[in-house]
């Protein structure tokens, strides 16, 4: 997982926060972990895209937009690398 401030390079969102799983099942199970997670907090995503297909799934929060992406469409979009400064990405780290 990966979180990259965009802040100030676009107006769409502050952050990214980047996942991937192995399968689509995966990625959709990661979706509803999340939705529900942050339901329970009383956030509620604006809009959802890719959650039929499963490949690249997008949930936008306003300031923070998560992407689950299949692992294979991840390697092939590089979101990863187009947002990337080299000082405003950073590994999450489960405690």
């Amino acid at each position: 997982i990966k979180i990259i401030t965009i802040t100030g390079m676009t107006d769409i969102a502050d952050y990214f926060i980047i996942a991937s799983a192995k399968s689509a099942a995966q990625c959709k199970a990661a979706f509803e972990h999340l939705e529900a997670t942050m339901e329970k907090n009383d956030m509620f995503a604006i809009r959802k895209e890719g959650v039929t297909e499963g490949r690249w799934i997008a949930v936008d929060y306003g300031e923070v937009i998560v992407h689950i992406f299949h692992q294979e469409t991840r390697e092939i979009y590089g979101l990863d690398t187009l947002w990337n400064n080299g000082a405003n990405v950073q590994a999450y780290v489960e405690e």
